[in-house]
């Protein structure tokens, strides 16, 4: 994932590590869930031949619902964290063609083979006609990028701040403000206010050539500077408690209170009644932005203190998960693809089908991911 960029160099922190492990197994379980979904979310709710009943999607909503809306923030901080110390040991040059290589090189090879390349499979197990061709062209985006496209923003982001040192910092604050509940709430602020004016011209879930989620790009640039300003102030090692217990409170409140907001608003479908909240300008979109924007704040500070208190200790078994974790998510969409095309001949339902492909998706892309970044010359992206 996004902290895979960590140098080997770098000091390690073992907690983020397993944290990055858990989160990459959490997001490959979650994917399989979506793929038998009615909301969808993962490319293969496109062909399912069963889908999850309204009362499975239901228990399951408040399980995956917050985690997707901040998540992928937790990952653009950890990188963040990890960014200054590798270019200041790098320079510039060998940190601009580092990234290239460790996050262009998968990301090309997964938008151009991997991802249309098994699209197309799975399409055909499923008696639709397509060609590989189509997938890579003509689906709902051209080049899309699956599981991928966040290779593609840290790399815009991680080039960017590079080209940011090499300008005049002169009269330059160089220190961050201090780290306090209050700055982060009007970080939120900010975050949500952005947010909104973005998703006027791009709704959340719309399509760009190449997958850029620009939808999401407020939160992940926000997370990713966040980690970038404090990272010479600890924060990868130590979450202050305060704010930890601080930060916990505050995304627990905002997940408790969402479904209920949403359930005063009328929403009763899951699928049907959420284009509102896309985008827009309307009360249902600026409400959706402020509570992702709340959750990818103070839910990624508390999810960072707490891998910090409960991982400080790794073992092999953790560390060697961590080695591999993104290895396991670049494999993800062909594993989950082939398993659900695997159990579809079944007559199960889908609830089982989804329990099997998550439960199975997680061991084999882990279990196919160490090899490949030890025994490969794969490593070298990965």
């Amino acid at each position: 994932m996004a902290v895979a960029v960590q140098e080997n160099a770098t000091a390690r922190v073992s907690s983020l590590d397993t944290l990055r492990a858990f989160l990459v197994a959490w997001i490959i379980g979650g994917h399989a869930l979506l793929g038998y979904s009615s909301i969808g979310g993962w490319a293969y709710d496109e062909v399912n031949e069963v889908t999850l009943s309204p009362q499975t999607e239901r228990v399951l909503a408040p399980l995956l619902g917050p985690s997707a809306l901040f998540f992928m923030g937790t990952f653009f901080l950890v990188a963040g964290l990890f960014t200054p110390h590798s270019l200041a040991r790098k320079g510039t040059g060998r940190f601009a063609r580092d990234r290239l290589v460790r996050l262009g090189v998968p990301f090309l090879a997964t938008i151009l083979v991997l991802w249309p390349l098994f699209l197309w499979l799975t399409y055909l197990a499923a008696g639709r006609e397509a060609t590989y061709w189509g997938m890579l062209t003509g689906r709902h985006r051209i080049l899309d990028a699956g599981a991928l496209w966040f290779t593609e923003v840290l790399l815009i982001f991680s080039l960017a701040y590079a080209a940011w040192r090499l300008l005049p910092r002169r009269g330059l604050a160089r220190t961050a403000p201090r780290i306090s509940g209050a700055w982060l709430a009007w970080l939120a602020v900010v975050i949500a206010l952005v947010t909104f004016a973005v998703r006027l011209w791009f709704p959340a879930r719309s399509t760009q050539i190449g997958d850029l989620h620009v939808w999401q790009w407020p939160q992940l640039a926000a997370m990713f500077a966040l980690g970038i300003a404090w990272a010479r102030h600890g924060l990868a090692e130590r979450v202050p408690r305060r704010l930890w217990h601080e930060s916990g409170a505050v995304a627990l409140l905002t997940i408790v209170a969402v479904p209920g907001i949403a359930g005063a608003m009328g929403v009763n479908s899951l699928a049907g009644d959420d284009t509102p909240f896309l985008g827009g300008w309307n009360i249902e979109a600026m409400l959706m932005a402020s509570a992702e924007a709340v959750l990818v704040v103070f839910g990624s500070i508390w999810l960072l203190g707490a891998a910090q208190r409960v991982f400080s200790h790794a073992g092999r078994f953790s560390r060697a998960l961590a080695r591999s974790s993104f290895a396991a998510f670049i494999l993800q969409g062909p594993v989950l693809l082939g398993l659900a095309v695997a159990l579809r001949p079944l007559g199960l339902p889908a609830e089982a089908k989804a329990a099997a492909v998550a439960v199975l998706g997680i061991v084999v892309c882990f279990a196919l991911g160490w090899p490949a970044v030890t025994r490969t010359r794969l490593g070298r992206f990965m």
